[in-house]
Formats: C-alpha cells, structure tokens, sequence
C-alpha cells in the first residue's frame, strides 16, 4: 500500500499552516534555553517554578540512580515497585491532604488508567468541552455515555446531571485549562457532585506546586468524592503523574486500572527526584511570589490582548494560524521562544505565553514591549479584561 495519501494530509496541513515540526534543544530546560546554537528566552516551558534543572533535583536523581539503578526491572504489580516509590506516594497524598496515591508514568496515562476503570458501560462522564485532549480521549475509551457541557456552565452541567439515569456518574474537569489558562469552578463542581451523587475527578496538571500554596487546586475542597491528579512533569521539574484519593479508590485503581497493570513502573530515581522537588515546592514560597510578580507585570503591559487568566498560562488570541506562526516566528528571531498553539488543539489560534519563576523581569517586560508593538491587525486580537479566577 502506498503512503501516498499520508503525503497528501501532510501536504494539506502545511497550506493551511497546521503542519508541526520540533525543534531540538541542546541543554537542559530552564529561563534560556540552547536551540541551534542560539541562546534563547524560552516562554513556552510549564517549567513554572523553575525547578527542572535545580542542584538538588539533579542530585536525588543521580544518587537515586547510585541506589536503585536505571530501569525499574518490571510493572509495579511484578517486582517494579521499590520503596522509593512507595515513599514518593506516600509524600504526594499528604501533600495534597488525600489519604493515599498512587504514582504514573505520565499524566495521559493516569487520566486513562483512572476514567477507563471507574466507569464503563451503563455509566457516565460529563467533561467540560475545554479539557485536555488524554481527559476526552479517556473519556472516550471509557466506554461510558460521554456528555460534554459548554466551557464551565454549572447550568448545563446540572441539567446533564439531573436527567441521567447512569449507575455511576463521573464529572472531569481540569482544575486549570492548559490553553486558556483559566480555572474550573470546582467548589461549585463539588456541591453539584452531592447534590446529584457523582464522583468528581480533577486534572490539576497546571495547578499543583502553584496554587493553594503549591499544594493545588483543590486546597479547602475536603471530600471523598474528590479524585485528584496532578502531573509531575511540570511545577514539579521532573516526570509522571500521580493520582491522590481515598484509599479504597486507589486499591481499586491498583487491581483494575489497565494502564498501571500492564506497564513497566518509571524509574525509582525519579521518585527520589520528586521527593526533593516537593521539599522545595513546600519550603521556597518566593517562587511563587516571584511568578505572580510576573503575571501582573505582563498583564499590565499587555492588559486585553490577554485571554482572562491568572495563572502562569497567558494566551494571547490571533487572527489565524499563519499569524500565530508570524508573531511566533517575529519574537524567535528577537530572541524570545513563544509557542504558537493552532487547530485542532485549540478553537482560536493563539501564542501561549507560559511564564516561570525563573524568568527575569527585564525579559517579561521585553516580551511584552514587542507583543504590545505586534497588537494591530493582523496581530493579536483584543479581549474582555480579566476576571477573577474561581477558586
């Protein structure tokens, strides 16, 4: 069979300025990066409390590899789960005030285990239509009724939930939406889950080790019906996921959830690396105070041609993909790396501006000194101004 018709989609793509290439970094991730021999200001890590390159992660993960080795051996259910693991859950579920957890090797993978083994046929989902695109694939793969609602419409919402006859009824929200930047309302999420007796599962990739302290979206959100995900690829500085809730969630997530069962556990110097991540997150709060310095410094400049967010993810909306590829590729020759995020991974067109702690405030205000300059059409598309965040 000839790839011929693969040629053709690809081909269809670069004419509508959907293709996408990477670009190869040659050092590790940090404020600057190394891309082709150039230094650059990298605006598009979730990097966001500069800790992916830090001593002391670098550190527990080559003693971590010192005492454990590389590879993990097998699955955690064979002889792959070590007491650095066991270690690194135990750390994760205190921190975020659950009862237990359990580890992944990446956050798809954990919002597959988690969705697919919690509900099934005769039950079901209701997702915000602005989740992660692993939470809709969960979702999917599931097998249970999937019912969308609009971008947080506690309205809908009820109504989905008030007419379903489902035996089991799971709401998926993001706790942050990784491309708009706002936040779910999820104490109002949580009265609905009483009200109507359903499971709540919360994906707060972009929210853990920068909200409530560090310790996530759902500070104050005290109920069993809350089940708690959070990636470690990100605030965290190194890899994987984990999964936090009442202990007999997790024992049934261990004994059905096919992406745990049937696969080989990360390596256990990685647990090591995030037990050191998770100190620093608790104990150094100036990296968030430097990281909201940040935000307001951007959003003072740059005001409504911002997407309402407070968190470090600052969309700025364009006209079309070729002018997100534009105003990309305008700020990469400045010296500035800024993504442009097209469909279909997002409605709107738009640079996705993700700032860190680590960035120096000279660098945030060049960012949005050119920004500002790039604002008449056919740059960036003016927006409402900012409303608080729920939460």
């Amino acid at each position: 069979m000839s790839f011929e018709p693969l040629e053709a989609e690809l081909a269809a793509r670069r004419a509508a300025d959907l293709y996408r290439q990477r670009r190869v970094t040659d050092g590790p991730q940090g404020a600057d990066v190394e891309v082709g021999g150039r230094r650059l200001v990298n605006f598009c890590s979730n990097d966001y409390l500069g800790l992916a390159g830090h001593p002391d992660l670098v550190a527990a993960a080559q003693a971590g590899a010192a005492r454990w080795g590389v590879g993990s051996g097998a699955s955690h259910l064979v002889c792959g789960h070590s007491a650095a693991h066991e270690a690194m859950e135990a750390r994760l579920a205190s921190f975020v005030g659950k009862p237990a957890a359990l580890s992944f090797s990446t956050g798809y993978m954990a919002n597959l285990a988690a969705v697919s083994a919690l509900v099934g046929r005769g039950d079901a989902v209701f997702a915000d239509k602005l989740n992660h695109a692993s939470l809709n694939d969960a979702c999917q793969l599931s097998h249970a009724a999937f019912k969308r609602f609009a971008h947080n419409d506690l309205a809908q919402l009820e109504r989905l939930l008030a007419t379903t006859e489902a035996r089991r009824r799971l709401i998926v929200v993001d706790a942050v939406f990784s491309m708009d930047g706002d936040c779910a309302p999820l104490a109002e999420i949580m009265r609905l889950a009483e009200r109507y007796d359903a499971w709540v599962y919360v994906d707060d990739a972009h929210g853990f080790g920068v909200l409530g302290d560090g310790h996530g979206s759902t500070v104050g959100l005290d109920s069993p019906r809350l089940i708690y995900m959070a990636t470690l690829g990100k605030a965290a500085g190194v890899a994987g996921a984990f999964i936090a809730a009442e202990a007999v969630v997790i024992d049934y997530l261990i004994n059905t959830a096919r992406p745990y069962i049937y696969t080989t556990a990360a390596p256990a110097l990685l647990a090591e690396a995030v037990l050191a991540s998770v100190d620093l997150i608790e104990r150094e709060h100036w990296r968030r105070d430097a990281l909201a310095a940040h935000i307001a410094m951007l959003r003072s400049v740059l005001g409504p041609a911002l997407l309402p967010s407070a968190t470090p993810i600052q969309p700025a909306v364009v006209a079309d993909s070729a002018a997100a590829l534009q105003r990309s590729a305008q700020l990469y020759d400045a010296g500035l790396w800024v993504a442009a995020i097209r469909p279909p991974t997002v409605p709107t067109p738009r640079l996705r501006i993700c700032l860190s702690a680590a960035h120096r405030a000279d660098d945030v205000a060049r960012l949005g000194a050119l920004l500002a300059q790039q604002a008449e059409p056919p740059g960036l598309t003016r927006l409402p101004a900012m409303k608080p965040a729920p939460n």
